[in-house]
């Protein structure tokens, strides 16, 4: 059976090369079980390099422009880019 495995990286701007600078992993393997903060170290540097890693880009948040008055703002972090890795797995798992 092909199971996937997602991880949302968040990065310091739009470009794939950014640092990243937060991130999770679901894996629906079942092989890895994560939680939020488990670990103080992200999976990769960049986003470039989980594309250098086999991972498929299937989402990048759009860029919109701040509104007056917001650009110091930090609610939230603009630069989301969600992978995937599909992979076999055994039948039964």
């Amino acid at each position: 059976m092909t199971r996937q495995r997602v991880l949302v990286l968040w990065l310091a701007d739009s470009n794939l090369d950014a640092p990243v600078v937060a991130w999770s992993e679901w894996d629906g393997t079942g092989a890895a079980r994560h939680m939020a903060g488990d670990t103080e170290e992200a999976p990769y540097a960049t986003g470039l390099a989980a594309l250098r890693d086999g991972w498929r880009l299937f989402q990048a948040s759009p860029l919109l422009p701040h509104y007056p008055g917001t650009e110091t703002q930090t609610a939230y972090l603009k630069y989301e880019f969600w992978f995937e890795q599909l992979v076999d797995t055994e039948a039964n798992a």
